[in-house]
């Protein structure tokens, strides 16, 4: 991409008024313009980056709602632009990765990353994590961007020390709060829907990803030890998530 072309990327107008702004950090010229484009079907303004070192001072002298960050770039790579953002900002981020950055996803998620999607990636699936994040950092930003289509949010499930309330993706246990992302989110509540019920790994691949999406099983596994690491951060003992070898997973906290 041409520094012209990458400057003009970088100019467009701040948002005004009650309009949610989305900041995209990509050096594929393709996804800046594919993605800004659904986006702003959506109602949503983008502001486009090509690398992660002009995106920096944009994104602390006028913040967006939300950026979405690759994390391969040049001189700057994602998780270096989140480590800044980081020192200055709780900004909500998505991380864009690919399926073999696993290791780039764990650091990038202890660092402050509120979810990420691996590429290639569906464009529902990513606005629908993004209206999810929004609602759940500021409910809020959230009116006006909901379209007719999305479905109702689920109720709120209390079950033994668990209490999940959807409509802010907010998780505590014992009444202390535990921060998932919103991929976790779903996962352990499509598990404790239904405690001591098994749910297979394909049944919480499709619980997280609605949209016939190819993810391994390894990505679920992924997830349930984070989650796990997450609880016994408030909980040394927890212990609610089994494991059924051969089978999947289940909650049974009693």
């Amino acid at each position: 991409m041409s520094d012209s072309t990458s400057d003009i990327m970088t100019k467009a107008e701040p948002a005004k008024g009650d309009e949610v702004t989305i900041a995209l950090v990509d050096d594929d010229r393709n996804i800046l313009t594919t993605v800004s484009i659904a986006l702003q079907a959506e109602g949503f303004v983008t502001r486009l980056y090509s690398d992660g070192e002009t995106a920096l001072k944009a994104l602390l002298d006028n913040p967006p709602d939300l950026a979405v960050f690759d994390i391969k770039m040049p001189k700057m790579d994602g998780l270096e632009l989140l480590s800044k953002v980081r020192e200055h900002t709780a900004l909500p981020v998505i991380f864009l990765t690919s399926k073999d950055d696993e290791l780039d996803e764990e650091v990038g998620l202890e660092l402050g990353a509120d979810d990420y999607i691996a590429k290639p990636f569906s464009l529902r699936l990513l606005i629908a994590r993004i209206r999810a994040i929004l609602r759940r950092a500021d409910p809020s930003k959230a009116i006006g961007i909901e379209s007719q289509e999305i479905e109702p949010v689920n109720p709120s499930i209390s079950t033994g020390r668990l209490y999940m309330d959807p409509a802010r993706h907010h998780v505590t246990w014992d009444e202390k709060p535990v921060s998932l992302t919103v991929t976790e989110f779903l996962i352990l509540e499509a598990l404790a829907a239904r405690p001591g019920v098994i749910k297979s790994r394909n049944q919480l691949m499709d619980a997280a990803y609605p949209d016939d999406i190819f993810v391994d099983d390894r990505t679920v596994d992924s997830h349930i030890k984070r989650m796990r690491r997450k609880f016994r951060v408030v909980d040394p003992q927890f212990g609610a998530i089994d494991t059924l070898y051969g089978a999947g997973y289940s909650f049974t906290d009693g």
